[in-house]
């Protein structure tokens, strides 16, 4: 097969910002993932300024907004990742104004007229179903997986390294990933404050000074940038890089990430990966990515978030048991599959239609 994918969230403006993670950390490894395992097609990694080749049998846009212009018009077959309809699940959440919501009927119609259409899990299908009316026989859940980077080190000197770098605890919480509404981190903070426990927050958006505060979406951020100044336990550290970001997961007492809506949940995964304890909620996707490997908590209930994470500190033979279910359970994910899956996908769009 000749396959062309769209990488302009790697290279150009708006989707710049989410190059290490999000829809960059996808399609890095999709890319790699197709050409490691699958490397008798012949892939075209373009940009939505470039001419494409007339010999391409598919186009791949592996990505998705419901309020930004994202679905190009062409006349060939074409796969289109939707990682979740978040802000359509959220309205009041996530506002999406006028001229949103005239993209959004536009984005739509594009969507129905691909060929295929690929999700990250079973929830956002369903998503994607209730919102577009898109029959589920011309969609596909392809699970993500953690990078193989991420895993379980040995006893060495990165640990007091780590520790020495970022002025690390013995102990401590740790939070990674984005600071919109559905992340729940003022709850997550909370909890902390009132255990009187460290918790470490790693994610761009939490010390990043470029993010327009005038945007709805962003009112989160301004919350949780108040409660960090304000907090006596919270250790922000913004954004790190990948190889401190497994030393963080291996040094945490516990990942905490009670969620009201993720699409997927990668760093339950990525924490998973690294031996660490997780505790995450049932909505969305999570209890689909988590299996029973997580202490599952109510994202709505303070008090609930507030116990699970007090007994995870104090029971070594509960950190134990999640640690070991959360590796096991990281193993059923992989990008080997991720590249099957994909390519199966390929292969029913060109069916289609």
């Amino acid at each position: 097969m000749k396959i062309g994918i769209d990488i302009s969230p790697l290279k150009t403006g708006h989707f710049l910002q989410h190059r290490v993670r999000g829809t960059g950390f996808y399609l890095e490894h999709l890319k790699a993932s197709l050409q490691k395992y699958y490397p008798k097609n012949e892939y075209n990694f373009f940009t939505r300024s470039e001419k494409l080749p007339n010999d391409l049998d598919l186009i791949h846009i592996p990505y998705f907004e419901p309020f930004f212009i994202t679905l190009p018009i062409k006349k060939i077959k074409t796969v289109v990742t939707v990682h979740d309809l978040t802000p359509l699940v959220f309205p009041k959440q996530f506002p999406s104004g006028i001229k949103g919501k005239v993209k959004w009927q536009i984005q739509k119609t594009r969507l129905k007229k691909a060929d295929y259409i690929i999700t990250d899990s079973q929830s956002s299908k369903e998503d994607i179903i209730k919102f577009t009316g898109i029959s589920e026989n011309r969609i596909s859940v392809v699970y993500l997986a953690a990078g193989e980077e991420f895993k379980k080190l040995e006893v060495g000197n990165w640990k007091l390294k780590t520790k020495n770098k970022y002025d690390l605890p013995d102990q401590f919480g740790l939070y990674v990933g984005d600071v919109t509404w559905n992340k729940n981190l003022p709850k997550i903070i909370q909890a902390f404050e009132n255990l009187n426990l460290p918790l470490v927050l790693v994610g761009k958006a939490i010390k990043d000074e470029e993010f327009d505060m005038s945007n709805p979406w962003n009112r989160d951020l301004l919350e949780v940038r108040s409660l960090v100044k304000e907090g006596k336990n919270i250790k922000a550290l913004g954004f790190v890089p990948t190889d401190d970001l497994i030393f963080l997961y291996n040094l945490a007492t516990v990942f905490v990430m009670p969620s009201f809506y993720e699409g997927f949940g990668l760093p339950i995964l990525e924490a998973m990966s690294c031996g660490c304890p997780v505790i995450t909620s049932k909505e969305g996707s999570l209890k689909e990515i988590a299996g029973d490997a997580a202490l599952f908590v109510d994202p709505y209930n303070q008090k609930e978030i507030e116990e699970a994470v007090i007994r995870v500190f104090n029971e070594e033979k509960l950190r134990k048991e999640l640690s070991e279910k959360g590796l096991k359970q990281a193993k059923n994910f992989s990008w080997e599959n991720t590249a099957k899956k994909t390519i199966e996908a390929y292969m029913k769009a060109l069916e289609n239609r």
